[in-house]
């Protein structure tokens, strides 16, 4: 006789089933609309098959379309299956790597057949009706369990050598699940919906191919990498269809361009060359936050940028972040040859990937009272990271950035006082931009520094300063993220929500008692002993490129006029407004304003046209009438008021309380 399991429904109900009953069959037993539209089952909190049998007692959760988080994770990790074996039956000898699903989609990594040569965006529309055709089948998805050895040689014998590579790295002994849909297989750790059926065939794109080397080193093969995006029906994929259009209009990177802000080039890749216009941006930002630093009791340094490298490995970042520093020889190198040749018993330093050791340093510069804590460092700190070329984008992800830096020294009873006061001053600045935000708690990572007492004390004064702020709250979308704290420090993360609905991560604040340790860090307190003081990483812009992207992306390019390269343009109609459009700008420039003069010889609808692409916030137009009266047709940005004429002198001092930035009014 089999044995009998108890299995417990969301709403407390309990039923007892037989030994290799699955979560289909108790789907079925409840009710026909209930198997139709179960997708999978979370068992004990896990999201499993609908066909896997359950193992014992459990809390059974059937997962539908309405659990759309979990739905949508599903259905995007089948389309990524079904993208695979649609790429493998149109293309013979194509080898398959991985495909995980995404954000948003999904994408598969492939070896194509080298015969043939990389996929390209012409191959999408054929491999996207070979997916259609491959739902259409509704192919069962069938989990199974082989061992390690056995495939191995299922991959081996059947070309797949990416596959068997990486087969033979993991535990032995470790049973490994293989999913069947009809005659094709990949290796997979799963869930996966009941059939390929279960997708709706109109409600995945797949959108391009890029190039990705095999398990991300650039010394091994250069693979296909085709992205998509999927969802569960098709409203959904269009809706974010056009919310990538919009977003493409909105790309900083294009708009950089139109409005001669920045540009990269391969000579410096993951760096920005500034140009004139875009570094007015930087520099009124620099000054907004340096006022709010001020006022906040910060006291600004500056440190250096190359370090020894015997201070990376005292704070530990030698060991958790050396492949993503800059290295270079403690020494002059051998230039007689054809490149420089570096000693074997050269010393080694980096470029900083990071601000806070040096400010450790300068938290140690004589001695150090209870009294004098808190003590709030900034700095513009210029780091360098080593990126992966693959993974730059524009400002958002770069190799050189400045941070908007700050470490806070303090004892533990001022900690949560101290990030109290950060978490007003973050919710001043970003409001200041326009921005809405969660604030997401980050807990400890399974590989980390510093005891499990050290992290439960840490962790509670960050939890406590939030809800003491009276943000702990469903409206600033507080929730708690397991793993996910750097290794040194639990961190409070802000993440802003933009005009299309996207989220940016960018503040955070970090409570530390790891690295003032390593770095022997100190302060006599009352009692006439040395104690460690509490270290608090916090930024609020995160990086000033990243940031700037952002806020491009955010207005569209039409940035705030406080923010504006170009306040206003003076436009003539004819040349005989010439002298007069000069003298406009000289007054607006005396007054602190940015302006400039447009005097060529072109019409004034074109001109009209090329300054609104370049972002412009205020063209005034000039003709003669103008110059007789003194006045100003006034023609905001985007805006769908009819022009206005203006005397000069009311222009001038609309246009200083416009541009006047939103701390000062």
């Amino acid at each position: 006789m089999s044995a009998m399991f108890k299995i417990t429904l969301p709403d407390g109900s309990l039923r007892e089933v037989p030994e290799g009953t699955t979560p289909g069959d108790i789907a079925a037993a409840i009710g026909p609309g209930l198997a139709k539209a179960a997708l999978a089952a979370r068992v004990n909190g896990e999201v499993r098959d609908l066909n896997r049998p359950l193992e014992g007692d459990a809390e059974l959760a059937l997962i539908t379309s309405r659990d759309e988080a979990d739905a949508l994770e599903l259905a995007r990790h089948d389309y990524a299956h079904v993208l695979a074996e649609a790429v493998q039956n149109l293309f013979p000898g194509t080898q398959i790597t991985f495909g995980p699903a995404t954000e948003d989609g999904f994408y598969y990594d492939f070896a194509p057949n080298p015969e043939r040569g990389p996929f390209t965006d012409e191959d999408l529309p054929m491999i996207e009706e070979e997916m259609r055709r491959v739902i259409a089948r509704d192919e069962p998805l069938i989990r199974e369990v082989w061992s390690r050895e056995d495939v191995r040689k299922f991959f081996e014998e059947t070309g797949e050598t990416f596959k068997a590579e990486w087969v033979m790295e993991l535990p032995e002994g470790e049973p490994i699940t293989m999913y069947r849909s009809g005659k094709w297989m990949d290796l997979c750790r799963g869930p996966h919906m009941a059939s390929t059926g279960k997708l709706d065939p109109q409600a995945f794109k797949l959108t391009r191919v890029s190039g990705a080397y095999w398990r991300g080193d650039q010394k091994n093969a250069m693979l296909s990498r085709i992205y998509g995006t999927g969802w569960l029906n098709k409203k959904q994929l269009d809706a974010h269809l056009t919310r990538l259009e919009e977003a493409a209009k909105r790309d900083h990177r294009k708009l950089g361009q139109e409005m001669n802000l920045f540009h990269l080039q391969q000579e410096a890749h993951g760096s920005i060359f500034w140009h004139p216009k875009g570094y007015l941006i930087w520099r009124a930002l620099e000054a907004y936050m340096r006022r709010a630093i001020d006022a906040a009791g910060y006291r600004e340094v500056k440190t250096p940028q190359v370090m020894d490298a015997h201070q990376w490995e005292q704070s530990g970042h030698w060991g958790k972040y050396r492949e993503n520093m800059f290295v270079i020889p403690d020494e002059v190198p051998n230039t007689e040859d054809e490149g420089p040749i570096v000693s074997n018993d050269a010393e080694w330093m980096a470029l900083k990937p990071m601000n806070c050791p040096a400010h450790v340093l300068i938290f140690r510069q004589g001695i150090k009272s209870y009294r004098d804590l808190p003590l709030r460092l900034y700095e513009n700190g210029t780091c360098h990271r080593n990126e992966p070329h693959g993974a730059l984008h524009g400002l958002m992800r770069v190799r050189q950035f400045t941070q908007d830096d700050a470490h806070i020294f303090c004892r533990e009873d001022q900690i949560v006082d101290e990030v109290r006061a950060f978490c007003a001053l973050a919710d001043r600045i970003y409001k200041d931009f326009g921005f809405t935000y969660a604030i997401k708690l980050a807990l400890r990572p399974e590989k980390r520094f510093g005891s499990d007492a050290d992290w439960d004390k840490a962790e509670a004064e960050l939890r406590n300063a939030v809800i003491e702020a009276g943000l702990a709250t469903p409206e600033y979308g507080w929730e708690e993220l397991p793993g996910e704290g750097a290794f040194y420090a639990p961190k409070l993360e802000w993440h802003l929500t933009d005009a299309i609905g996207r989220t940016w991560q960018v503040g955070t604040i970090q409570s530390d008692r790891v690295l003032p340790e390593r770095l022997d860090a100190s302060y006599v307190g009352e009692d006439g002993e040395r104690h460690r003081p509490i270290m608090l990483h916090r930024a609020i812009f995160g990086s000033y490129e990243r940031f700037i992207g952002i806020l491009i992306e955010h207005f569209a390019g039409k940035l705030p006029a406080w923010l504006a390269p170009v306040q206003a343009v003076v436009a003539t109609i004819v040349s005989d407004a010439d002298d007069y459009a000069r003298e406009v700008v000289e007054a607006l420039t005396a007054a602190g304003l940015r302006a400039e003069a447009d005097l060529r010889n072109e019409k004034i609808n074109y001109k009209v046209r090329e300054h609104s692409l370049a972002k412009v916030p205020n063209l005034l137009i000039v003709g003669k009438r103008e110059a007789e009266e003194r006045t100003i047709a006034l023609r905001p940005l985007g805006t769908d008021a009819r022009q206005e004429v203006l005397p000069l002198d009311a222009l001038i001092e609309r246009l200083k309380a416009e541009a006047l930035p939103p701390d000062l009014r």
